[in-house]
């Protein structure tokens, strides 16, 4: 069994400041490489030389490319931020248009809409609204049925991916989204209320 004191993984060699490409590009082909005995992986296991690492590390070479790599990604964050910065602002000044329904047809079409989701419900017909689902679950499908009958404003969310600024977005519009609705809906308000304080 190999030393491995004086090897280091892939993952090691990252840890230190490495990216794909300059492994690729500045170590070539791992020192050892093959299936790690401990555990069952597809995945095989490849070993630097801690001392072949070391040496390349101090390189001009290496130095040229990890500034390079640093630049990059300096460059990449910058243009997230303004990405996202660009987003939040479009999410706060997009007016909000939710569809004005009278009360029956309203019930109606959430009653079919949690229907259609798969959950078991009554029949969209006005009576079986009235007669079978409390008052609470019916508000809950309404706001439901209007959320969804506003998600084509989720595209103001393009273009943010990972974690750069789209938890901070998402939160935004369905804050908005819950507020319009509670404004044209003002006996929804409170359950989108709740809402807002639940998901954030």
């Amino acid at each position: 069994m190999t030393d491995r004191t004086t090897y280091v993984t892939l993952a090691g060699v990252r840890r230190r400041g490495w990216t794909d490409a300059m492994v690729r590009d500045l170590l070539g082909t791992p020192d050892v490489q093959g299936r790690d005995p401990r555990r069952w992986s597809l995945a095989p296991v490849r070993l630097y030389l801690l001392a072949r690492v070391e040496t390349v590390e101090r390189t001009p070479e290496f130095t040229e490319t990890a500034a390079l790599c640093r630049a990059r990604a300096s460059a990449a964050g910058v243009h997230a931020e303004r990405r996202r910065a660009a987003v939040l602002t479009a999410i706060r000044a997009e007016p909000i248009e939710v569809p004005r329904l009278p009360g029956p047809e309203l019930e109606r079409r959430a009653v079919r809409h949690r229907h259609l989701l798969g959950a078991r419900s009554p029949g969209p017909d006005r009576a079986a609204v009235r007669v079978g689902v409390p008052s609470g679950a019916l508000v809950r499908w309404q706001v439901s049925y209007l959320r969804h009958a506003l998600s084509r404003y989720e595209s103001l969310l393009d273009g943010l991916y990972g974690e750069t600024g789209r938890g901070e977005a998402e939160r935004l519009l369905r804050r908005r989204l819950y507020e319009a609705i509670a404004a044209a809906y003002p006996s929804l308000a409170q359950e989108c209320r709740r809402r807002i304080a639940v998901e954030g």
